[in-house]
C-alpha cells in the first residue's frame, strides 16, 4: 500500500508505532519496522543521553528498516536534558522523530538541519496547523479515544479526522482507536495517510513489557480506562485498577484545590513497576479504549499482516461490491 506516509518515511505499510514509556525499546521497534511499519523507541525512557545512544545503537543491530525516536516535552517533575537526547538522536543517525507535548518549534532547526523528519503529535485541528506551520513533516492526530494524553477539547477521530483533511496539506496518521484492518481503512477514508497504534502494539509478543500486562489489556473492554488530572488539564487516560482509583479518590476530595503535588506518589515512577515487574495495581499507565476491540497477543509481523490482509479485502471485496452493487 502506498499513500504519503509511506512514501515519506520510505516505509512499507503505513503503520506506525506510537511512543509509549516503558515499552517503546529496541525490541519492539525493530520488530515493527522489520514487519514494514515505523517502529519508534521512546527517548525519555531512558534514564540518558547516554543510554538513549545505546538503545539507537541496539535498535540499529536488529534491523536495517527505518525507526524512529519519540521525543516527548512535557511538564515534569525533572526537566530532562533534551539539547542532549536531540544530539544522542543526531549522532545515532536517526532520520524521524516524532515529537509529542509542548510545541517542537525551538529544537526544529536543529532536526531539520539533521535532515529529519518531524511527526508531531497533536489533539487538535489548531495544534496541527501550528506544527504544519513551523515545518513538521507530518502530524500524528490523536482523537479522545487515545491511551495517554487526549488533549482537553474531548474531540473523537470520527470527527477530528475529517477536520484534519479539510485544513491540512501536510499528510497525517490516525491515533487513539487504532487496532485492525478496519481501523486502517476507516483512517484512510476519513483522510489520513496511514495509522498509529499504541496499546495494540503493547499486546504483541515483542513487547518488552510483563505478560500480566499483555493480559490485563487483552481482559478489558472499552468501558475499562479513566481519565485522570483532568482539573490540572493534563488529562491522561489509563486502564482502571485500584491505583488509578486512589487517584480518582484525591481528586474527588482536593476539587478545585488539586495540585500536582498531590499526585505525585500515586503517578511518579509507577511504570517499572508496571510494565517490568508486572504490579497491575501500582498506579495509573496510559491505556486506549482500543483494548475493548484486542483479543489476542500475536507476534508484531503476525499482527501487521493481518491488519494489511484485512484492509485488502475490505477494499477490494466489501467496499468494492458495494459499490458494483
Amino acid at each position: 500500500m502506498k499513500t504519503r506516509i509511506t512514501e515519506l518515511l520510505g516505509i512499507e505499510h503505513p503503520i506506525i508505532q506510537g511512543g509509549m514509556h516503558f515499552v517503546g525499546l529496541a525490541e519492539l521497534a525493530a520488530a515493527v519496522s522489520n514487519a514494514g511499519g515505523l517502529g519508534i523507541i521512546t527517548a525519555l525512557t531512558q534514564a540518558t543521553p547516554e543510554l538513549l545512544a545505546k538503545e539507537i545503537a541496539r535498535c540499529r543491530d536488529m534491523t536495517d528498516k527505518p525507526f524512529g525516536v519519540n521525543l516527548t516535552f512535557l511538564p515534569a517533575f525533572a526537566k530532562p536534558p533534551y539539547p542532549e537526547y536531540i544530539r544522542a538522536i543526531i549522532e545515532g543517525g536517526v532520520k524521524v522523530v516524532e515529537t509529542a507535548g509542548r510545541n517542537p518549534e525551538s529544537v526544529m532547526p536543529y532536526l531539520k538541519a539533521a535532515g529529519i523528519k518531524v511527526i508531531h503529535k497533536c489533539t487538535s485541528v489548531r495544534h496541527s496547523l501550528k506544527a504544519e506551520a513551523i515545518g513538521c513533516d507530518a502530524v500524528s492526530v490523536d482523537g479522545f479515544e487515545c491511551g495517554g494524553h487526549p488533549g482537553e477539547d474531548d474531540v473523537p477521530n470520527f470527527i477530528l479526522l475529517p477536520r484534519a483533511a479539510e485544513e491540512l496539506k501536510i499528510p497525517f496518521v490516525a491515533s487513539g482507536g487504532m487496532a485492525d484492518g478496519r481501523s486502517l481503512v476507516a483512517a484512510l477514508v476519513l483522510g489520513a495517510e496511514g495509522m498509529n497504534m499504541g496499546t495494540r502494539f503493547i499486546a504483541t509478543k515483542e513487547a518488552p513489557v510483563h505478560d500480566n500486562v499483555k493480559q490485563a489489556i487483552v481482559a478489558a473492554s472499552e468501558l475499562d480506562t479513566r481519565l485522570i488530572m483532568r482539573g490540572l488539564r493534563n488529562t491522561e487516560r489509563v486502564l482502571n485498577n485500584s491505583g488509578v482509583e486512589r487517584v480518582l479518590a484525591i481528586e474527588r476530595e482536593k476539587g478545585a484545590a488539586l495540585t500536582i503535588a498531590d499526585l505525585y506518589g500515586q503517578v511518579a515512577g509507577i511504570y517499572p513497576k508496571v510494565m517490568r515487574d508486572g504490579d497491575m495495581e501500582a498506579g495509573a499507565w496510559s491505556c486506549g479504549m482500543v483494548a475493548g476491540l484486542i483479543h489476542d497477543v500475536p507476534s508484531v509481523k503476525e499482527l501487521i499482516d493481518r491488519i494489511m490482509r484485512e484492509a485488502d479485502t475490505l477494499i477490494n471485496q466489501r467496499l468494492a461490491g458495494i459499490v458494483r452493487a
